[in-house]
């Protein structure tokens, strides 16, 4: 009967926890979400508390009624099964649990708590469950609960979106640093012209800062060459550029890079200088070195392509 009200006391008092709990995260929508969520907890905190002590007063009451009764029961039917009764020595709460967790039926007493259940010939005992097992299933419960009150009821605990977002920003770190170990296994021989705008505007971060100083801002030359036309003195492709900045060209003044800057550093920056090619920018250097045939072949074929496209309009 005790166990029966206790259930029944934790169940009513968790619904309305959540109950409460729902109602405070509506109200709290149009103010401060800390300040409201701290406010709201405390508020809830203290109903819960007033609303337990509550039913624990009715639950007590409930017991001294039913004491009043079998008193009254103990004079209908005479003094001496009372006077009995009060003389047996009080059991705690965790002697009575002990017990009744190990109250087995021995092997030779076995046949009066048999069942009539009859599986393929398997008998049915209505014997009590090992010690461990009860244990486990009450731990269980316990941290049911309390998982339930931290996640549910305090507003403390993560969500399951909230775990969701924080394993996908893992994720994307995992994901991000995966991509930065593979961009860094480039070579001279490998290396291929990136597009993507955000590689793009890492590699202006780094000309700016590294390369601008003998180049010019815009690639028009200072004390190196020009970088915005198709003439080059170590080869125009994006392998040339980037063995030039990797290793160098000491006999020039052009320190090697290759100790600063990592790989995929150095093919972010030999690609944007690819774009810097035919912007024309004011104050060019006079051109040096070679004509990049394979530029200028691209070039004409896309004026061309583009002249053909025209006539067809």
């Amino acid at each position: 009967m005790k166990n029966k009200n206790i259930a029944f006391i934790l169940v009513t008092f968790i619904f309305l926890m959540q109950s409460a709990q729902m109602w405070a995260q509506t109200e709290q929508e149009g103010g401060s979400y800390f300040y409201d969520k701290f406010l709201a907890n405390g508020l809830l905190l203290i109903a819960g508390l007033a609303i337990l002590a509550a039913f624990w007063a009715l639950f007590q009451l409930l017991n001294i009624m039913v004491k009043v009764q079998q008193i009254r029961i103990y004079e209908e039917q005479g003094m001496t099964e009372f006077l009995e009764e009060v003389k047996k020595p009080k059991k705690n709460m965790w002697q009575t649990l002990y017990k009744r967790w190990t109250n087995v039926v021995p092997l030779e007493k076995e046949k009066d708590v048999l069942m009539d259940h009859d599986y393929d010939g398997i008998r049915e005992l209505d014997n009590s469950l090992p010690p461990w097992w009860v244990a486990m299933f009450y731990i269980t419960i316990a941290f049911a609960v309390v998982y339930f009150g931290y996640n549910h009821l305090t507003g403390y605990g993560l969500s399951s979106t909230e775990k969701y977002e924080l394993e996908m920003e893992k994720a994307e770190e995992q994901v991000q640093a995966y991509l930065a170990r593979q961009s860094n296994l480039v070579d001279e021989s490998n290396v291929e012209a990136l597009t993507d705008q955000a590689d793009l505007d890492a590699g202006k971060v780094i000309f700016d800062t590294q390369c601008a100083v003998c180049h010019g801002t815009m690639g028009e030359g200072g004390i190196g060459p020009n970088m915005t036309d198709n003439y080059w003195i170590h080869g125009g492709s994006i392998k040339d550029i980037f063995r030039t900045v990797k290793y160098g060209v000491p006999e020039m003044g052009m320190i090697s890079w290759k100790s600063q800057l990592s790989a995929g550093d150095m093919a972010k920056v030999s690609s944007y200088i690819l774009t810097l090619v035919g912007t024309n920018p004011p104050n060019q250097k006079e051109p040096q070195g070679e004509l990049y045939q394979e530029q200028v072949e691209m070039e004409a074929q896309d004026t061309t392509s583009s002249e053909a496209i025209g006539m067809v309009q």
